[in-house]
């Protein structure tokens, strides 16, 4: 990456920079291969944070799918996380797992299980597990709560068998496509041979199949991330994990250039788990040289640009996290390991900034709290606006779940001292309201960063970069227009 500009002393966020367009014999957004070349098998550079209010069984199954990750909170019981992360492995790479209701469930039952998928539809299935039907939001609308699922069901005209979407070319793709479009259908139930109820395609997860490669495992299971914290018995619990199938550790806490976390670091190293190691959250050089030479394979890279992290408003440490990517991809390189950055990016533009700088993946957290995949519930403001509700992994709550084994005396010493918010309205966008449809907008913001820049994948993007140094009005300047002025 090069500057265009002079480099000013002072450090920059994403919004202080921009992209220059280079020459490009890219011709397609199709061409840009973003998989990543930091060992954690994705094939877009995306990473769902490890925050309670957004990586769950449904991100997480639903990350991997599109060659993400999603990282399992580190307060999770060490049951529900092994529990966890053996459903994900247990999802198919193509079809996703289906809401399931029966004919005698109630509308009320119905309405309350459809925001567990962004499409708003459910299989209706009887006691074997065969689909006699699907429901969806319309189909809900206007209807007595009361009512039975069977009287406003639809009866099911076309079924997909999982072994037309089982060979590696997925031969069957483009032909369930043709059928949904043919009878103005958007949801179609997948069985197995034997009738019985295996998953769900939409007309769009069939269209994402055939853009999207699923992050697997060398077994060609969905991929998974787990995080621990540096107190406690955080190295049994790293082996605990891995051993319940996890594919990527991160060693997590929020000043990760702190003797407790190389402490930690050097106990996890020790145990030769095989899976790489990413260790944070740093913004120096210092950091990086310290976090590497402890064990990390991958720095974490952020302190403070979180939506819901106000370590820097109330202790005035931080950084500047443009800069901090770029000082710490720096010092990555030199050693031969890699950088997430982690919390800052709240558009496109943002993401494709800080591969540009370096990045080997771009970590999202209250960005995705605010879709139905999340784990929150699905709440709605005074005005009708659908929000889930997000908090910070300093925040009083979260100190609260990370320390419920404590004593009541300690649990309340710690809670004086929380830094993040402890609860805040991430909205639904309308248009947007699924994890699925932000990463279709943010990878093909980035893919069409790579074509302007000359780049067919993440190396090239990084290398032909040019960059440049803007004023709050030049960044004003790009902003789209709703209405006339």
């Amino acid at each position: 990456m090069q500057f265009v500009t002079e480099i000013p002393p002072q450090d920059l966020t994403y919004s202080d920079v921009f992209l220059v367009p280079g020459r490009s014999a890219v011709t397609s957004r199709f061409d840009v291969d973003l998989a990543s070349a930091d060992g954690t098998g994705t094939t877009i550079p995306i990473v769902a944070a490890n925050m309670t209010a957004v990586s769950g069984r449904r991100m997480a199954e639903t990350m991997a799918r599109r060659g993400g990750l999603a990282v399992l909170p580190q307060d999770i019981p060490m049951a529900v996380a092994r529990e966890t992360i053996a459903w994900v492995k247990d999802r198919h790479p193509v079809y996703e797992t289906p809401v399931k209701v029966t004919p005698d469930d109630t509308v009320l039952e119905a309405l309350h299980l459809l925001p567990k998928r962004a499409h708003g539809h459910a299989v209706v299935v009887d006691g074997d597990g065969r689909v006699v039907g699907t429901v969806s939001r319309a189909d809900l609308e206007g209807v007595d709560r009361f009512s039975s699922v069977r009287d406003v069901m639809e009866p099911v005209e076309h079924l997909v068998t999982a072994s037309a979407l089982d060979r590696p070319d997925r031969p069957g793709l483009a032909e369930v496509y043709e059928r949904l479009a043919a009878t103005r259908r958007r949801f179609v139930p997948v069985v197995d041979d034997s009738g019985v109820l295996a998953g769900a395609l939409t007309d769009a997860s069939v269209l994402r199949s055939s853009i999207y490669s699923p992050a697997l495992d060398d077994s060609g299971r969905l991929r998974i991330a787990a995080a621990i914290g540096v107190n406690g018995a955080a190295v049994d619990r790293a082996a605990e994990l891995v051993a319940a199938g996890a594919d990527v550790l991160v060693v997590d806490t929020a000043h990760g250039h702190q003797e407790k976390m190389l402490e930690t670091l050097r106990g996890v190293k020790a145990l030769g788990l095989q899976v790489p190691v990413v260790a944070g959250n740093v913004v120096t050089a210092a950091g990086v040289h310290d976090l590497v030479e402890a064990g990390a394979d991958i720095v974490k890279v952020g302190v403070g640009p979180g939506a819901m992290c106000t370590t820097r408003m109330m202790t005035g440490v931080g950084r500047p996290q443009f800069s901090a990517v770029m000082e710490c991809v720096e010092a990555a390189r030199e050693l031969g390991t890699h950088v997430w950055a982690d919390g800052g990016v709240r558009h496109p533009r943002d993401v494709a900034l800080a591969l540009a700088a370096g990045a080997s993946q771009v970590m999202i957290g209250s960005w995705f709290a605010g879709t139905y995949e999340s784990p929150g519930d699905l709440m709605v403001d005074s005005d009708g606006r659908q929000y889930k509700e997000s908090f910070g992994m300093a925040s009083a709550r979260a100190v609260a779940a990370r320390t419920r084994t404590d004593s009541a005396f300690e649990r309340a010493r710690k809670g004086l001292f929380e830094e993040g918010i402890s609860s805040g309205r991430m909205f639904l966008d309308p248009d947007r309201p699924g994890v699925e449809d932000l990463l279709d907008s943010i990878t093909s913001g980035v893919r069409s960063s790579c074509t302007y820049a000359g780049a067919r994948n993440l190396r090239e993007f990084h290398v032909n970069a040019q960059v440049g140094v803007q004023t709050p009005a030049g960044f004003q300047e790009g902003m789209p227009v709703a209405r006339s002025w």
